[in-house]
């Protein structure tokens, strides 16, 4: 069985310009991916899709593939990242490379390791799936969210939730943590995305699953690396 990882890693960002070679515990940000891939011995081949010649050149020095500059078409704001492992497997196809699984791992997630990508791989393969995505357990209850009027007023402020429940009373809720995405290449290319029948949660601890979107992100994220290695 024959698998590829794709690294979707776009040369703009506004949240944090060229985050995605910015360095973060003495690596730029995407080698923590591409090494993580590396060493958990899961792929066949790894490929970083990008529209930047610069983070071409520093992916492949950390031993990623990068067969491709990623047209414009796929590289803005507002395209999803599925789109880009789409044309990825479109690309390999094209060249004679078929892969029964694709696992997109997003250089956001530098605290995801090997041991994360295995047991994500053991989790398809003993449910029979043909979807795994990494979850953590939500930092808050949502039943603890709401709307506020226009002037601050809560007259309807959780006005469905028992105001008076703690915490370990309410039900549990989980948010995707945007680390890991696996799924079968076939189911994944038929629903165009890896949110589909057959899914099943890969749970990840929260200190896991820092999702780098902005500069606090960044500073949370190698305080628990260096945390994380004893530095």
């Amino acid at each position: 069985m024959k698998s590829v990882a794709v690294i979707p890693a776009r040369g703009g960002s506004k949240g944090v310009p060229q985050k995605n070679i910015r360095e973060i515990n003495g690596l730029p940000l995407v080698a923590h991916t591409i090494i993580a891939a590396k060493e958990s011995a899961m792929f066949d081949k790894i490929i970083v899709s990008t529209d930047s010649h610069k983070i071409a050149e520093i992916s492949k020095l950390y031993g990623a593939e990068v067969p491709f500059i990623r047209p414009d078409s796929i590289s803005g704001d507002l395209d999803s990242s599925d789109s880009v492992v789409e044309h990825a497997l479109l690309f390999l196809k094209e060249n004679g490379e078929n892969y029964d699984y694709v696992c997109k791992l997003q250089p956001t997630s530098p605290l995801r390791t090997e041991r994360h990508i295995k047991e994500a791989f053991s989790l398809i393969k003993e449910k029979e799936a043909d979807f795994v995505v990494s979850f953590c357990e939500c930092e808050h209850s949502p039943l603890w969210s709401g709307t506020l009027g226009e002037d601050g007023k809560m007259d309807d402020f959780m006005s469905d939730v028992d105001k008076r429940a703690c915490r370990q009373e309410l039900p549990k809720f989980y948010r995707l943590n945007g680390a890991i995405y696996l799924g079968r290449t076939n189911q994944f290319m038929k629903n165009r995305s890896f949110i589909g029948k057959n899914g099943f949660a890969y749970i990840m601890d929260q200190t896991d699953s820092i999702d780098i979107d902005s500069e606090l992100d960044f500073l949370i994220a190698e305080f628990l690396m260096r945390l994380r290695d004893g530095v």
